[in-house]
């Protein structure tokens, strides 16, 4: 029997910038006066959710939080690393429009979908696509969703209707043994990725039914840049020691949120509905207790980050410093890899040759038998440029602004690791979750 196979890939991309923060209050005056971040809501349109839709983002976010929690867990190797879980759901999204049974239901309650069903899994999926881009005209955002076919193969219609619809994704049919494909393919992963990552493949399997591609890219500035005159090499401390790196730094009005686990800020990108959360350990903290705090204890909502025991941001004057950087990541580098830390939290049958249930494709039952994420990010004094790559191989299965109020003051030196995350405020959807370890 000829093998009936399907590849995946999920591409998201974000451009957009990081700042840190220290727990310590103020202990001296702000070498200028902090500069309140530009306030022009006015031109943005906020995505407007259904109460049923902030459910499901709250639940995705959980995914989220819970992937980073367990890629941090599994990644010993103490390096920075940034990845985008929403390409994961992008991903298995696609794949499970065309599951069944109980492998349908892993990959729904593993990403957050619960009871929701496949038609859950798709609208949210189209309200981002929708909505993302409109958000902010101060920020560029991009969404593009291909699919390139395997001549030899034929998708079914239905699969090919809902792909178009919820993810604006036309089939394209390729010849994968003409040696021009690869090229195309990976050509199509640089364009919309903007060169960040130029390529996604390796080779083109002849096997292979299809290449599903989901890709997001994002570039904005942030609201109150810093001046790259006050960067200056300074000493940052890591687990294993010290090393120097260009530390930026500018004073500024943003949201601030202390709690015993750690200290956090959160910085706007443009308008203001985008932005970063970055979460500095306590004293006597590490990133791995941040966490494992957010990922089991905290919530993401639209008015900001929440802490355990009610804690709320607050507007402070912020003397902030953080690293300017590039980070790459690639889960090929974890031990069992991006299946691995899927099946830690969930979704098992999937990846199953014997017990998949994910008919609905090509009308042949298939499986997931590779997944892999790459993922970088640039950090400067404008902003910051981030892109992440998610693919998935499924093979055929055996079987089946500013006032007179005086703010607070406090000072956010990230000089030492943090974790971070980028979202969009006004939905809540988080995008990218990342750790700077200096390494």
């Amino acid at each position: 029997m000829k093998k009936n196979s399907l590849l995946l890939i999920g591409i998201a991309l974000l451009t957009s910038g990081l700042q840190s923060c220290s727990s310590a209050l103020m202990e001296e005056e702000p070498f200028e006066e902090a500069k309140a971040p530009i306030n022009m809501m006015s031109e943005s349109q906020p995505i407007e959710l259904t109460q049923e839709q902030s459910v499901l983002v709250c639940d995705n976010n959980k995914f989220t939080l819970n992937f980073l929690k367990t890629v941090n867990e599994k990644d010993l190797s103490g390096k920075s690393f940034i990845y985008s879980p929403l390409s994961i759901t992008y991903v298995l999204g696609m794949v499970n429009e065309a599951a069944t049974g109980t492998t349908e239901k892993e990959l729904e309650q593993t990403l957050g979908f619960h009871e929701g069903g496949i038609q859950a899994v798709n609208d949210y999926c189209k309200k981002l696509i929708d909505g993302l881009p409109k958000v902010d005209p101060k920020v560029t955002l991009n969404i593009a969703n291909a699919i390139f076919l395997n001549k030899e193969y034929t998708l079914m219609d239905q699969f090919q209707e809902k792909m178009k619809t919820y993810y604006d994704a036309k089939a394209e049919t390729l010849d994968f043994q003409a040696p021009g494909t690869l090229n195309h393919i990976n050509n199509w992963c640089n364009e919309n990725t903007n060169g960040m990552i130029p390529t996604i493949l390796d080779k083109v399997d002849p096997g292979m039914v299809s290449y599903l591609l989901n890709a997001i890219y994002f570039k904005a500035d942030w609201a109150s840049k810093f001046d790259v005159k006050n960067t200056k090499t300074e000493t940052f401390t890591t687990e294993s020691g010290t090393t120097q790196l260009p530390l930026m730094h500018q004073n500024v009005l943003i949201s601030y949120l202390k709690t015993d686990t750690y200290s956090a800020v959160i910085i706007p990108y443009g308008s203001g509905l985008w932005n970063m959360t970055v979460l500095l350990p306590a004293e006597g903290k590490t990133t791995d207790d941040v966490i494992r705090e957010i990922a089991e204890s905290s919530v993401l909502n639209n008015r900001g980050w929440c802490g355990t025991g009610g804690d709320t941001f607050q507007g402070y004057e912020v003397d902030l410093k953080l690293p300017r950087y590039e980070t790459d990541s690639d889960t090929n580098t974890l031990g069992d890899g991006l299946i691995g830390v899927l099946k830690t939290m969930g979704i098992r049958l999937a990846f199953d040759s014997h017990f998949a249930e994910i008919p609905n494709m090509t009308g042949n039952p298939v499986y997931i038998a590779m997944m892999r994420q790459k993922a970088k990010i640039k950090v400067n004094e404008d902003g910051s440029e981030a892109a992440a790559v998610t693919a998935a191989g499924i093979y055929a299965t055996s079987a089946n602004g500013s006032s007179t109020y005086t703010y607070p003051k406090a000072r956010f030196h990230a000089n030492r690791p943090f974790v971070y995350v980028i979202r969009e405020a006004s939905s809540g959807v988080i995008l990218f979750v990342g750790k700077f370890t200096g390494a």
